[in-house]
């Protein structure tokens, strides 16, 4: 982003703030401007500093090389300013049920073209399939949106939340139950899929209320806000972030272990996404989350130098 670019962003952000829409709020602006792709968020020292802080723990660095671990992180802090850096980050694994926030997406996306009927139903399973991951209720989401529907939201021009020429991304292929058919995506043959660059893609959306509408991410935003299940990184952000509101999936399937989270306090507020093939991979979702925060604070601190 050229200094032209940054000083008009500025401008905008202060416009918003006196017209009353709070930069401390989510989502983060109040029209459908656009905004960056996440690839163009890249930042080279955010990159640098993530791979050294990660690859001080051997057993962390031979899951990357291996592409057994993928990890990614957004930074939110200086909203004129923000910056991405990712290991592994095009590489499309089996992600359970965190591709979830996908079925929420085109259930979204349907209500408000009316191709879904917005009930006390519905809403319940969204909230269900979202906050307790609870697979029936998925199920059901899947069986009234339909694969087709998902498919085409994803790709989107507006989302592009699935594309091969990036290596994939978010997927819903199969329901989250024994029987019915499946509609694998075409790159790996999985049913359930995600790269953390599109997830971190999809929170960083959501933030900037970019899905289907300002209103629309903001009602999905609510959603996925105070997870039920308090797993993974819930469970160390409980600890260290009480003040914080954690908008939240997360999944696991045998060996296969992913979270998800937009962060957002009073003294944080950033995206983190870890795709892991491990045994251990739940206790290390668990352990990512300070040596992540201690990432943050090092490319804040090297910005005052």
């Amino acid at each position: 982003m050229n200094n032209t670019i940054r000083t008009s962003v500025s401008i905008l952000v202060f416009l918003i703030s006196i017209l009353g829409f709070s930069q401390n709020e989510l989502p983060l602006k109040s029209t459908r401007l656009e905004i960056d792709p996440i690839a163009d968020l890249q930042n080279a020292d955010l990159q640098k500093i993530l791979q050294t802080e990660i690859y001080k723990n051997s057993e962390w660095k031979g899951l990357i090389q291996n592409k057994k671990m993928s990890i990614a992180i957004v930074d939110l802090t200086d909203q004129c300013n923000i910056k991405y850096a990712g290991l592994n980050d095009d590489h499309m694994m089996y992600a359970a049920s965190l591709p979830k926030i996908a079925i929420l997406l085109a259930a979204m996306d349907a209500i408000d073209k009316g191709e879904l009927q917005d009930t006390k139903e519905v809403r319940n399973d969204m909230r269900l399939m979202i906050s307790k991951s609870n697979n029936q209720a998925s199920t059901r989401m899947i069986d009234r949106v339909g694969y087709d529907k998902i498919e085409a939201v994803l790709r989107a021009p507006k989302n592009k939340l699935y594309d091969e020429e990036v290596g994939g991304g978010l997927w819903v292929g199969k329901r989250y139950a024994a029987g019915g058919k499946r509609h694998p995506e075409p790159m790996k043959g999985l049913s359930h899929a995600a790269t953390t660059k599109q997830v971190c893609s999809f929170y960083y959306q959501l933030a900037m209320g970019n899905l289907v509408s300002n209103a629309r991410s903001k009602e999905m935003l609510d959603i996925m806000k105070d997870p039920a299940l308090h797993h993974k990184f819930v469970n160390t952000l409980d600890k260290i972030a009480p003040k914080a509101t954690i908008y939240r999936k997360s999944g696991s399937w045998k060996n296969y272990h992913a979270d998800s989270a937009l962060v957002w306090g009073p003294k944080r507020k950033y995206i983190i996404v870890a795709l892991i093939e491990n045994d251990l991979g739940e206790q290390i979702t668990r352990n990512l989350v300070v040596p992540i925060e201690k990432v943050l604070k090092k490319s804040h601190s090297s910005l005052k130098v």
